[in-house]
Order: C-alpha cells, then structure tokens, then sequence
C-alpha cells in the first residue's frame, strides 16, 4: 500500500481538484479535516460526492460499517448536516468511547445479520449503506444480502475498498470464487433477467436493483422501484 501513498507535504486539495475536476464542499471537508484522523482513496470523495449530495440537509438514515477512530463519521456529519441520522458499526470495542459523538456508534461483527437487522431496526430504517469494514469476501457479502433487502427505495448501497477483491488474504482473488465483483455480475445479470432465460440467481436482491455502478475500487449498488421494461415508436 506504501507505493500509492500521497506525499505527505503535498497539497492534497490541490492534488484532487487537479487530477479528478471536483472541488465541492466534500474536497474542503477532507482536505481541511483538523479532528480524529479519517482515510481515504483520493478518487472516493468525487465519487461520495456524485451518489450523497442528494441526501444532504434531509433526516437520511446513513450506515457506515467501519468506524476506526471516528474520523470518517465526523466528515459525514459535516457533509449531510445536523438532521441526518448517522450510525457506525465495528468490532473494536474502544470505538464505544465515540459513541454519541458524530453519530451512534454499535459494536459488533457486519458478518452477524442479527446485530445488523437491530442496528437498522435502532435507525428506523436505512437509506444508504456505505461499508469500510473489514474488506473481506464473506463478510462484504453477509452484509450486502442482509442489509439491501432493508434499504428504502432510492437507497443507496456503496461498498469500498475493493481492491481487496484480488487479494488473497481478503479471501478475493483475481478468479476466486468470493470475490466481490463476480457476485456484482450475478447481480447484474438479475438485473437483466428481462432478456435472458435463466432463473434469479439471488431472488430479493437482484430483482431489486435499478442500477450497478463500478469504479476504481468502488461498486455502487442502487435500489428504486423497478418495472418491466418497455419501448415504442413516437412520431
């Protein structure tokens, strides 16, 4: 991971108004970020941007998987507003002490579909899902076929860091049977199902999904009321 390091001294606004042409209030939120340390890929914030910016200043019910030191939750305050109900889950016991801060913080695994179904049940529902857990295959998984089934409609599921979907030790692997954007195809070809004869390889999920994003590292997984297509002929 050292050789994708951006030079510490560097200018890091400037670095991602330059190579990616955003610089909205997210870049300045990040870049200018003075509290408890958040992480992220350069090329993620446009993208936050693009898929979030609709549920700012709303009560959106926003689930990060993933909490660390609390740096992240922090930014997502800052950036969807006051109004917005913000939970983070991890396994680490002293993430707790964050609890209350930026947002509820829960502990326990993104691999138990129970402690997740309470922590939605807690949130009142859940509008988007953005997982920065713990990267691996199963556990990405687990938590996509438990938590999208509850997403509302126009909900928003995005799950990070997938590079880690060619990395053996996050049980992916460039054929590997878990890794994530092979599972993605199977969601895309459900998605499709009105042209082709095969039955729904995941009933409830992919008969469910409007429409599949990928970019670097990242798959965006969209949920709103899907009907069966149609065409015609106009003038």
């Amino acid at each position: 991971m050292r050789k994708y390091r951006f030079d510490p001294e560097a200018d890091i606004a400037e670095d991602i108004r330059g190579k990616h042409g955003y610089d909205g209030d997210l870049l300045q939120i990040y870049a200018g970020n003075n509290g408890a340390t958040v992480h992220k890929w350069h090329h993620y914030i446009p993208i936050y941007d693009r898929y979030f910016t609709e549920f700012r200043g709303t009560g959106v019910r926003f689930l990060e998987i993933g909490v660390k030191g609390g740096g992240s939750l922090q930014m997502w305050r800052r950036y969807l507003g006051e109004d917005a109900v913000i939970f983070g889950i991890d396994i680490d016991e002293n993430c707790a002490q964050l609890d209350g801060q930026a947002g509820q913080v829960r502990i326990g695994s993104q691999k138990d579909p129970d402690f997740l179904n309470t922590v939605v049940d807690e949130m009142g529902g859940l509008d988007v899902v953005l997982d920065d857990g713990s990267h691996r295959m199963a556990h990405i998984r687990t938590s996509f076929q438990t938590l999208f089934p509850r997403l509302n409609q126009n909900g928003i599921y995005m799950v990070e860091d997938l590079h880690t979907a060619y990395w053996d030790k996050y049980g992916g692997g460039f054929k590997a049977p878990l890794n994530f954007f092979r599972f993605v195809r199977e969601l895309t070809d459900d998605m499709h199902r009105w042209y082709h004869p095969r039955k729904l390889r995941h009933p409830g999920l992919g008969d469910q999904i409007s429409g599949v994003h990928v970019h670097d590292s990242i798959a965006v997984i969209e949920k709103q009321p899907v009907h069966r297509p149609c065409h015609s002929w106009v003038g």
